[in-house]
């Protein structure tokens, strides 16, 4: 199966443009945050998701964490998908899916050791995918996504064994590292953001050699059966 490839932290219709060329299935558009790169106006965010032809997904990253809250922000932007970058609560999430229907819902784990495995039974029944990811939400200043650091893969790997729904792969992955990470985790996708930048701008180059190795190990792993 491949691999499907989201790109994080759009900034413009010009950056969403060079991510779609380069065979992005997904934009990340990230929302006010308490930490991290990428945050865009939301009138930038509807601009872009209305933009964005299909099928390319339009995620909005929302540090909401309410129901009711999450839903107006939706509204605001009309995003095809939201990412909640949040623990938030269970039944907030299960109030969303009344609330919008309509909306992919994506729920990130931030994977700071295996008690990540045990948010899986909270979050499934309301989500349609899950995106590991290496923040830090408990920290003076929240963690919510962007650190550009790699965590644990062997329990991502076993999240993604033990989750009913798809699971996307983020954090510090580039060109470099994503081989052994696919190869390891075995993740429906991967989210990037940090890694293929420079001085926060969405590096060509960066971005077409992270595809091309990702175009290599699913062959390979295709071959290997």
């Amino acid at each position: 199966m491949r691999t499907r490839i989201k790109i994080c932290c759009i900034a413009s219709i010009d950056e969403a443009q060079l991510a779609i060329a380069a065979g992005a299935d997904a934009l990340g558009l990230v929302a006010a945050m308490p930490s991290g790169p990428g945050p865009i106006p939301d009138a930038c965010i509807a601009q872009i998701a209305a933009w964005t032809p299909p099928p390319v997904a339009t995620f909005l990253l929302t540090s909401e964490t309410t129901a009711q809250a999450i839903a107006e922000h939706v509204r605001a932007t009309q995003p095809s998908t939201v990412q909640i970058v949040g623990h938030i609560d269970p039944r907030e999430v299960e109030e969303l899916a009344r609330l919008l229907p309509h909306v992919r819902r994506v729920q990130v784990i931030h994977v700071e050791g295996p008690e990540a495995l045990a948010l899986i039974p909270a979050y499934a029944p309301h989500v349609h995918a899950f995106l590991l990811d290496s923040g830090r939400p408990g920290a003076a200043v929240p963690e919510l996504g962007g650190t550009g650091r790699t965590h644990d893969w062997s329990v991502s790997a076993r999240f993604v064994r033990a989750s009913p729904r798809p699971v996307f792969l983020a954090g510090g992955l580039d060109a470099n590292n994503v081989t052994e990470a696919l190869r390891q985790v075995r993740p429906y996708g991967i989210d990037l953001c940090s890694r293929v930048r420079t001085e926060g701008k969405l590096d060509v180059m960066k971005l077409a050699l992270l595809m091309a190795a990702v175009r290599d190990v699913d062959a390979a792993l295709y071959a290997e059966g």
